[in-house]
């Protein structure tokens, strides 16, 4: 089960775990993403694995109960979680401007969402007697950048949250672990401003001097939910071309 997986990120992530024999659920938020979802299961079916679209918005309980319904009912039981979904804010807001309204709606989706996903799938991965849950996180926490605060605060909870959740169902024999993820580019990235301003700067900021692509985020996903990190669990692992080195 991968959330937010109609574009950029998820879909890539989707279609990794896909190519690794995973039968994948594919979900996406809203109507208008439909159609994005659909290609993501289109291109997971001709190569030839199993997967199908399931619209729910994760920060809502009764959405996730019925999706998961769903899944269980077309594909199995989820033995994988990543946690993809996210709003995220475009535009630089002084944390003075944030609205509560504004708060909550970001928190609920990056870091509540995670939170009742995981509630969800634990039952099936406690039966089965393991499973693997990837939560994505961002370095904005550990640059401390400024703006947008409520983003950054919900992405710094995803580092409790994995690590503390870790230590909660280890003992089930389910994983829990972090992406810090950098800045990658997607289609969506040019509401920051130019490519070519966000290549440059990019550039001088990380060790590597190639753009982070969706591709890069999900092989490291393919790696955390494989059998070779079986003994691996709470921890963040940053993925951002050599920007943050804390």
């Amino acid at each position: 089960m991968v959330t937010g997986a109609a574009r950029n990120i998820g879909a890539a992530v989707a279609l990794r775990l896909a190519r690794d024999g995973f039968a994948v659920a594919v979900n996406h938020r809203s109507e208008s993403s439909a159609a994005d979802a659909d290609a993501v299961v289109d291109a997971i079916r001709e190569a030839g694995g199993r997967a199908a679209r399931f619209q729910a918005d994760v920060a809502r309980p009764a959405e996730i109960d019925v999706m998961m319904h769903a899944i269980g009912e077309a594909l199995g039981a989820p033995a994988v979680l990543v946690n993809n979904a996210a709003t995220s804010v475009a535009s630089s807001v002084s944390w003075l401007e944030i609205t509560p309204k504004e708060w909550n709606r970001v928190v609920e989706a990056n870091l509540a969402g995670a939170f009742l996903c995981a509630r969800a799938v634990y039952p099936a991965m406690k039966q089965q007697g393991e499973g693997s849950i990837v939560n994505m996180s961002s370095v904005r926490p550990l640059l401390g950048l400024p703006g947008n605060l409520h983003y950054t605060s919900s992405k710094a909870g995803l580092i409790g949250f994995t690590r503390t959740l870790a230590r909660e169902v280890g003992v089930d024999n389910i994983r829990v672990n972090a992406l810090i993820v950098g800045a990658i580019k997607t289609q969506d990235e040019t509401e920051y401003g130019s490519q070519a301003e966000i290549d440059a700067t990019l550039s001088e900021l990380q060790s590597l001097k190639r753009r982070g692509e969706p591709s890069d985020i999900a092989d490291a996903v393919s790696f955390l939910v494989s059998p070779s990190s079986s003994f691996i669990t709470g921890q963040c692992i940053t993925v951002d071309g050599g920007w943050v080195m804390s």
